[in-house]
């Protein structure tokens, strides 16, 4: 998800003592190695596919058995009034960071990333497209994940941010980008025994061929991104090109949406297309970026956009 600049603090805090509490409680089994294999870097599974440990985007969102024992943090994300998709606890080990990059995978198109830091210290960093803030215990953070960004830990104690995928509501895009009043004038979400916290979560299930008008929507924004590394009249040709390419695709794509329908059942002639675009696009995209974050466009076709046109 795209936002106008690269971090929004939103205007509400929650009770850090009581957050930190639940997850200081959490057995070692809870945690797990991140699924990059960054070093440093691990997790605890709070909402995810059926519940499980998996880290997988697709299918019915639910709680783990970790967030089962967490009343508050639970009453946290309901007090958002979101529908939230896969969510975990991050932990960063001391010394630790988490390497510069940008998300471009077709997850994140329409997802941003909520932060509540839990455990942190004010040596620990989030660097997002030449800003940098600390994100302190209890408070609440969206950024611009399309951005390049990275997170750097020079203290000598573990990390702990409770991260939670959403596409969020009106009203929470309103609080959350919105004019935020004095902080003294925030709410903060206080922990009540007596209420009772109905998670939303997301089930996510694709059509078996991505749907022409979504593919069309997914193409039109990489090409407004679209550029070349370097300016040349050269590179500038190529770029015209890929553009081209990318459009004509869209053109095919709609016209077998048209003739067969999206349940599947002409597969073959839709990755012969995918296929096609990929090889049209292939000597096309070298030197040619993303201008907000410099990634290849190669790359970004590839993974927002060609690996989920099919289920399977």
């Amino acid at each position: 998800m795209r936002l106008s600049r690269p971090f929004f603090q939103l205007p509400l805090l929650v009770e850090a003592g009581r957050l930190q509490a639940e997850v200081a409680a959490l057995p070692a089994e809870a945690w797990v190695p991140h699924p990059d294999g960054v070093p440093g870097n691990s997790a605890a599974r709070l909402i995810s596919v059926e519940g499980g440990e998996t880290d997988d985007h697709h299918g019915q969102m639910l709680p783990t058995r970790w967030l089962a024992e967490m009343p508050y943090l639970r009453q946290v994300l309901a007090g958002f009034g979101v529908v939230w998709s896969r969510s975990r606890l991050m932990r960063l080990a001391p010394r630790a960071e988490v390497p510069e990059h940008a998300d471009i995978n077709y997850h994140w198109h329409s997802r941003v990333r909520l932060h509540i830091p839990v455990f942190t210290r004010p040596e620990v960093s989030f660097h997002c497209d030449g800003r940098s803030v600390h994100m302190a215990a209890g408070e609440a953070w969206i950024f611009d994940n399309w951005r390049r960004h990275h997170v750097e830990n020079r203290s000598d104690v573990e990390r702990i941010h409770l991260v939670a995928d959403t596409t969020g509501t009106a009203s929470f895009w309103r609080f959350a980008c919105g004019e935020a009043p004095p902080r003294a004038a925030w709410r903060t979400l206080a922990w009540n025994p007596h209420a009772a916290a109905p998670l939303l979560t997301e089930r996510y299930q694709r059509a078996l061929v991505m749907p022409a008008a979504e593919v069309q929507l997914l193409v039109d924004d990489l090409r407004t991104e679209l550029v070349p590394a370097t300016d040349t009249p050269e590179a500038r040709t190529r770029a015209a090109r890929f553009a081209e390419a990318l459009e004509n695709f869209v053109f095919d794509w709609r016209q077998l949406c048209a003739l067969h329908g999206i349940d599947g059942r002409a597969r073959l002639d839709f990755l012969r297309l995918i296929e096609t675009v990929r090889a049209a696009t292939r000597p096309l995209g070298d030197g040619l970026v993303m201008r907000t974050n410099r990634i290849g466009a190669s790359l970004v076709l590839e993974k927002r956009v060609l690996e989920h046109l099919i289920v399977g």
